[in-house]
């Protein structure tokens, strides 16, 4: 275990924020229809790859065991 970054409740909070951002940009999509144009590459490319990096990324570390002990 490492001594300083997030904790194991941190890293969880994260990974839910991360799945929660991933359900809003598939809701307004599902809701309000695949944008045209740019807005394409902004909304869906940028809030995917934001929002999956970070779960990814958290679960990869929740997997890994690489969080602090909260110390």
């Amino acid at each position: 275990m490492t001594k300083f970054g997030p904790t194991k409740v941190d890293l969880n909070a994260r990974l839910i924020f991360g799945f929660a951002g991933l359900a809003v940009v598939l809701g307004a999509v599902a809701f309000h229809g695949a944008p045209k144009g740019p807005a394409m590459f902004e909304i869906i490319g940028v809030a995917a790859v934001f929002f999956g990096g970070t779960a990814i990324r958290t679960i990869r570390k929740l997997i890994k065991g690489d969080f602090s002990d909260g110390l």
